[in-house]
């Protein structure tokens, strides 16, 4: 079985949304702090649902959010 890594560009397009903290975002999207921080470390991969939500706050696509790479 393939081993994948998610990266994201959360951490710049919440800077790019006024500095927008992972707090703020975690409540937008109806998570914890904590996920936000492990998913901008690239140490938790998302649900669907997580995924879209987030990419919805910034007006993006998934794609444009998270990108998957071969381990």
């Amino acid at each position: 079985m393939s081993s994948y890594h998610i990266k994201t560009t959360i951490r710049s397009l919440r800077f790019e949304h006024n500095e927008m903290t992972q707090q703020g975002l975690a409540d937008r999207v109806k998570c914890t702090r904590q996920t936000i921080a492990a998913l901008e470390q690239g140490q938790y991969n998302p649900s669907l649902i997580l995924a879209h939500r987030i990419a919805y706050v910034f007006g993006k696509s998934i794609e444009e959010v998270f990108e998957i790479n071969d381990k």
